[in-house]
């Protein structure tokens, strides 16, 4: 299909990156800003091997799951992708895409029912990174651009938590000297800055955690305070005479909530700022600090190791090799993965699926409305008969 070739057809779908996906004389083609049940007329603007990329030339038929974007900026601005989707659908599209990636790459026949956890729509992220508009004057800030590097200026973010839109409104954000970018950090009364106040204790579940603006935290606090008791009540059903395990553990976050149920706790931190933080949010008698990446612990500390339960919280890369065949060999009855995409926890979930895992429970937890990020918890049990054998 050539570049200019027009077409009509019906949008399916979203696909991984928030863009509507359809299929026209069996090539499948991506359309930014349609929505699934649009009838579009549409033009091929990009062409590849096995798909093509159009651009909307008119929608014959609007989708009854369309819906006006609040932000002006939307469209322009590359932090949102949904804005135009009802609630509902982006949901249903983003349930889809976990259990389509669980089938089709991880090749789970029958992957478990997910339990899709809903979230406020907007005004919901704690955390955002601002960039600086040059030359920089108060209020000179943005967002980087969805099509290229320039950056859109702000004066407000509706998906945003209302300290940080006031202070957008207020031009009273400023960045560190000679930084371009920083990143704040808003929660009911508690507001932090990179080159400011940058480090305070957060309230989660009526317990206090110390973070700091510059190190990564969860964007929806309301969300992980949800993502955190689920995470218990799993704990909780694992064996807790054994010791646990918490890798890629950040600040600390999980660790914290977990440390009651197991008498010593194991956490591994690449970051050591991170690892710094952990230490003050995890204490005790029992509690083990490794400042390593996952390899290196595989190497290092994985082989005097037994676990009855043990949570792993990767970045998008997922868990690198030597750490999956080390699960399969010697991991924890119980794993809990906290997996930030879809495709990497299928490729994941695939190994330990074939190593003796089974994936008993799944859910999705809407920690970003607005945008086509997946967060989701997936609870793996080992088949004692499989290693038995």
């Amino acid at each position: 299909m050539v570049i200019g070739t027009l077409f009509t057809a019906p949008v399916e779908g979203i696909s991984t990156r928030g863009t509507g996906v359809l299929h026209f004389q069996g090539q499948c083609i991506f359309v930014d800003y349609t929505v699934p049940g649009d009838l579009i007329i549409g033009r091929i603007i990009e062409e590849h091997k096995d798909w093509a990329r159009g651009d909307v030339v008119e929608i014959l038929k609007p989708s009854p799951q369309r819906r006006t974007p609040v932000c002006g900026v939307f469209g322009t601005c590359g932090a949102c992708s949904l804005q135009h989707l009802a609630y509902e659908t982006q949901l249903t599209e983003k349930t889809r895409i976990l259990q389509d990636a669980l089938s089709r790459i991880g090749g789970l026949r029958a992957p478990p029912q997910r339990n899709c956890v809903p979230a406020h729509p907007w005004a919901y992220r704690n955390r955002v990174q601002l960039h600086c508009i040059r030359p920089f004057h108060p209020g000179a800030l943005g967002f980087k651009s969805r099509s290229n590097t320039s950056i859109i200026p702000l004066r407000d973010c509706p998906v945003a938590d209302p300290g940080i839109r006031q202070a957008l409104r207020e031009r009273a954000l400023l960045p560190p000297l000679g930084q371009d970018r920083f990143t704040v950090y808003s929660r009911l009364k508690m507001f932090l800055s990179e080159g400011d106040l940058c480090r305070g204790r957060v309230s989660l579940l009526n317990r206090e955690l110390l973070i700091d603006a510059g190190v990564f935290f969860q964007s929806n606090g309301n969300m992980l305070e949800l993502l955190i008791k689920d995470l218990r009540h799993y704990a909780q059903e694992a064996d807790t005479s054994l010791p646990m395990a918490d890798l890629y553990c950040g600040v600390g976050t999980f660790g914290a909530f977990l440390q009651d149920l197991f008498p010593r706790m194991d956490l591994v931190e690449q970051n050591p700022k991170a690892l710094a933080l952990a230490r003050e949010n995890v204490q005790g008698k029992g509690i083990a600090y490794a400042a390593l990446s996952s390899d290196q612990w595989v190497k290092t500390l994985a082989p005097k190791a037994c676990y009855g339960f043990m949570v792993v919280d990767p970045p998008r890369q997922g868990l690198s090799s030597g750490l999956r065949q080390w699960i399969v060999r010697k991991g924890p009855p119980v794993l809990a993965y906290v997996s930030c995409d879809p495709a990497t926890l299928a490729r994941d979930s695939k190994e330990l699926v074939l190593g003796g895992y089974e994936l008993q429970d799944l859910n999705l937890y809407d920690f970003y409305p607005q945008t086509a990020h997946i967060e989701s918890l997936g609870i793996f049990t080992r088949n004692r008969t499989f290693h038995d054998a």
